[in-house]
């Protein structure tokens, strides 16, 4: 039997279902009631979408095109100049100081979130902590907090005439104390701050992950007569490897999306120590006298590439581990 014959086949011949006799096929009515259900799924979603289009996409995309002009944003005026905003933001050292900073910062918070949230997982996670809910709502507190807000307060506290870690540092004799005046200690104190911001979603993940790991390994481990060092060690920590290189990941990825707290609390200062790629990128588009949004487009899409470096090497080194824990 030919396929053109298979399809000329009614449908119930096709399936080899026939509908009972003296019962009308209701399917096509239900095929009607899926496609209207659709049509309504899909008119909820359609406001999400054009959004979505409207103020992440289409900006990505335009980004793209203005990197490769010469326009200040106030006139209809684009002058194409190809790669030369590009050949500008390379030879820029102020840009490879900002990647510099941005990645010193990354490599404070990371250790700082995965590890230290870690650590406060597992003690969050036992059963015999009491209070244990208190805890984990008041360490996620500061996640749910703006931003924007977050970085105006931190500013205020660590103001050196009359914040109050200055009050109390001078009521000590040990006089003002300006964390983030200062060019060597700024980074690591936007650091600290932001690992304090965000360390409740890390410990939000770990948590998570430490939910997956059976009880019964744990029963048998007692039954066994192995220690708590000794389950962590052989149960939990083989168990929670794939949760770590995911954790990593998704912290370093965070950690190049700083700008808000970091351009409330220093704005790149003092003496662009604290300057990171986005606050870069902030200062030639919007904060200059005269906007440079194509060479600020140039550095933005460059900003992109060292994001999906650092991503790539982190998925390499994870696939790594996977085939010499698989050879093992």
């Amino acid at each position: 039997m030919t396929g053109s014959s298979v399809l000329a086949r009614p449908p119930a011949a096709r399936t080899g279902r026939a509908p009972a006799p003296g019962r009308p096929d209701r399917r096509p009515a239900q095929r009607s009631r899926l496609r209207r259900r659709n049509v309504w799924i899909y008119a909820f979603l359609l406001p999400t979408f054009v959004l979505y289009g409207m103020y992440t996409l289409y900006p990505m995309l335009a980004s793209y095109w203005y990197s490769l002009v010469e326009w200040n944003g106030f006139t209809s005026d684009q002058r194409f100049v190809g790669i030369a905003n590009y050949q500008a933001v390379l030879a820029d050292p102020m840009f490879w100081s900002a990647v510099r900073i941005t990645l010193v910062f990354m490599l404070i918070v990371t250790p700082l979130r995965v590890l230290g949230a870690f650590l406060l997982a597992i003690v969050l996670n036992s059963p015999k902590l009491p209070f244990s809910a208190f805890f984990r709502t008041m360490y996620f507190l500061p996640v749910v907090t703006t931003t924007a807000i977050v970085g105006v307060v931190m500013r205020f506290v660590l103001d050196p005439a009359s914040g109050p870690l200055s009050v109390v540092s001078q009521a000590l004799g040990l006089g003002p104390v300006d964390l983030l005046g200062s060019s060597g200690t700024a980074l690591v104190t936007a650091a600290l701050i932001y690992v304090w911001k965000f360390f409740g979603i890390t410990l939000i993940y770990w948590l998570a992950a430490l939910q997956t790991v059976p009880r019964d390994l744990y029963e048998a481990a007692r039954i066994d007569g192995a220690n708590a060092v000794q389950t962590f060690r052989h149960i939990t920590l083989p168990l929670l490897i794939p949760f770590l290189l995911i954790i990593t990941v998704l912290t370093v990825e965070d950690c190049f999306h700083a700008f808000d707290l970091m351009q409330t609390m220093t704005a790149g200062g003092p003496f662009f120590s604290t300057e990171i790629i986005e606050i870069y990128i902030y200062r030639y588009a919007f904060a200059a006298t005269i906007p440079q949004l194509g060479f600020a487009s140039a550095a933005a899409v460059l900003f992109g590439l060292l994001v999906l470096v650092v991503v790539g090497i982190q998925l390499w080194l994870t696939m790594l581990a996977r085939r010499s824990r698989a050879r093992a």
